[in-house]
C-alpha cells in the first residue's frame, strides 16, 4: 500500500477564521457525520454577530469540526462533550496542533448527564447528534430544565429533514431554519421568561 490517508480516514477543511483552510482528520465509522462546509458557512454567517469571547459546547462533537470552527472565528472557550473516548483524544491531538488546547475542555461523558448536573451558562451551543438516537430534543429539554443558557444565547439543532426531531417550542423560538439534502438545521433561542 503507497503512502497517503486510510481509506477510513477522510478529513473536513476549517472554512474561516484564525485556522482556515486547516484539515481536520476523522474517521468514517456508522453514526459520525460532520456537518459539511455549505452547512457550516451558513450556520456561521448566523453566527458571526455572537461568536467574539462566547463560550460554547458542541455536544455530541464526533469530529468536533462545529466547536474548533467557532473557536478559529474567536470564541473564547468551547467545551467538546462526546460518550466516545476516541472522539475527544482526536479532538484534544487536533486542537494542540492548532495551539487551541488553552480555549478547549474535552469530555468523555453522555451528553444528557452532563447537562444534567447543571453548569454555567453558555454562549453557543451545537447540538448535532446521531441521527438515529432520538437524543435532540432530549438535550434541548435539559439545557432549559437545568438552566444551562442565558437568555440571549444561541443553539444549532441539526436532525434529519426527512424524520425531522421536535423542538420543544414551549423552551425555543426558531430564528432561522433551513435544509441541505437530506439534513434540517435550525438556530434557536430560548423563549422570553
Amino acid at each position: 500500500m503507497g503512502r497517503g490517508r486510510s481509506p477510513t480516514t477522510a478529513a473536513l477543511r476549517i472554512i474561516g477564521g484564525e485556522w482556515r483552510g486547516r484539515k481536520i482528520p476523522f474517521p468514517q465509522h456508522p453514526g459520525l457525520r460532520p456537518t459539511g462546509d455549505r452547512v457550516r458557512e451558513t450556520l456561521f454567517n448566523w453566527l458571526a454577530p455572537h461568536l467574539a469571547n462566547a463560550r460554547c459546547l458542541d455536544l455530541f462533537a464526533g469530529s468536533g469540526i462545529l466547536g474548533i470552527e467557532a473557536l478559529s472565528r474567536g470564541a473564547a472557550h468551547c467545551d467538546f462533550v462526546d460518550n466516545r473516548l476516541e472522539n475527544t483524544q482526536r479532538i484534544d491531538r487536533q486542537l494542540a496542533a492548532l495551539q487551541g488546547q488553552s480555549r478547549a475542555s474535552g469530555h468523555c461523558s453522555d451528553a444528557l448527564a452532563l447537562l444534567s448536573a447543571g453548569n454555567a451558562p453558555w454562549d453557543i451551543v451545537f447540538i448535532d447528534p446521531p441521527f438515529d438516537g432520538s437524543l435532540g430534543e432530549s438535550a434541548l429539554k435539559a439545557l432549559a430544565r437545568h438552566r444551562c443558557l442565558h437568555q440571549t444565547s444561541w443553539v444549532y439543532f441539526e436532525t434529519r429533514r426527512s424524520q425531522p426531531e421536535c423542538v420543544p417550542e414551549e423552551d425555543y423560538c426558531i430564528f432561522r431554519k433551513k435544509t441541505a439534502g437530506d439534513v434540517q438545521y435550525q438556530l434557536l433561542q430560548l423563549r422570553p421568561g
